[in-house]
């Protein structure tokens, strides 16, 4: 599996639909999803997936008035229960030069939600659709589930991702019975990875259960930004301090120690009386840009400040994310890139 900052062909959008995402905010959401097509646009194509012609037609006047170029993306109408494409959308493995795949990874909705048999049909149809190999996956006898926002890797053989997603086996258990060797032979056997680093939990407010990308991320083959919260007495300060704690001990595939560089947490988020998962690791990094959510916290700029100075070769950018994260997730959860 590539790194995301290595050349996309595409990027994945499941275009809004579903209002139990976020409840009231609907409306709005489309017009931030109008922002975030229009920012990585112009380094490549958005592939994004629709309910109907109406769906579609609806999507188009929205880009449109966002000002994308409608030669930038295309349109694929393949129903879907939910609007996370990094967790259902296709996930592209490549051998070399020579030939890109989609891998089979199941979907079942974070082993929380009814709604998924739409969504975990959208690796075979887009397969079908591009005319691309798609692999089957296994793992203790069984479909491996995956979502794409619990893992990070860094092209070369290393992968983060954490304990709380991929091993707990009382809450939201995605395999049951499987164990970390096993989960290792098959994160290797679908992705090429040969080096996992386990991370502890995920952050306040996640309702996937301790997803990776709201907490650290590869930004280059050697270096990883870890979320870090500076108030003792918020429910994250203990959390990830282990979690920078364990990758201050980690090494990468080759042997040599990962660079580890803190990135501040953003202000506890409520709405309703709810936490929910702010977090500026949920960047996305596109051919022609990074996107990094904003949330109107005076950390914005520090963070946007840090990601700029790692991310040399293209312009590092804020989209407002407060609408957004309502949704229990920002922008890496709605875009799944497809390697070049």
């Amino acid at each position: 599996m590539p790194a995301e900052w290595e050349k996309h062909e595409a990027t994945w959008l499941g275009w809004p639909h579903n209002r139990t995402d976020w409840p009231g905010k609907l409306a709005t959401i489309s017009w931030v999803y109008g922002e975030i097509v229009r920012k990585i646009a112009p380094g490549e194509i958005v592939r994004i997936l629709v309910e109907s012609a109406l769906h579609e037609t609806s999507a188009r006047r929205i880009l449109k008035k966002a000002g994308v170029d409608p030669a930038r993306t295309e349109f694929f109408r393949f129903p879907t229960d939910r609007g996370w494409a990094r967790d259902f959308g296709p996930i592209t493995v490549r051998r070399g030069d020579a030939e890109t795949a989609i891998v089979d990874f199941r979907f079942n909705a974070w082993a929380k939600y009814p709604d998924w048999k739409k969504d975990a049909l959208v690796h075979s149809r887009a397969a079908k659709a591009l005319g691309l190999r798609l692999f089957s996956t296994s793992v203790n006898g069984k479909p491996f589930v995956l979502e794409g926002g619990s893992i990070d890797v860094n092209g070369r053989g290393s992968l983060l991702t954490t304990e709380e997603c991929l091993l707990d086996q009382n809450v939201q258990v995605r395999n049951p019975g499987a164990t970390r060797t096993q989960i290792e032979r098959a994160l290797g056997d679908a992705l090429g990875v040969t080096n996992v680093l386990w991370l502890g939990r995920g952050i306040a407010g996640d309702d996937t259960h301790g997803h990776v990308d709201d907490i650290a991320r590869f930004v280059n083959r050697k270096t990883i930004v870890a979320c870090d919260e500076k108030n003792p007495s918020d429910t994250n300060y203990a959390l990830l301090n282990e979690n920078r704690e364990r990758l201050s001990g980690m090494r990468l595939e080759d042997g040599s120690k990962p660079d580890v560089v803190p990135l501040p947490m953003p202000s506890p988020l409520f709405f309703n009386g709810l936490r929910i998962p702010a977090s500026y690791a949920n960047f996305y990094i596109g051919n022609a840009c990074v996107i990094v959510p904003t949330f109107n916290d005076p950390l914005d700029r520090k963070a946007l400040g840090i990601l700029s100075d790692l991310f040399t070769d293209r312009p590092v950018v804020g989209i407002h994310a407060v609408d957004l994260v309502w949704g229990f997730g920002t922008l890496h959860c709605v875009t799944q890139q497809q390697p070049a």
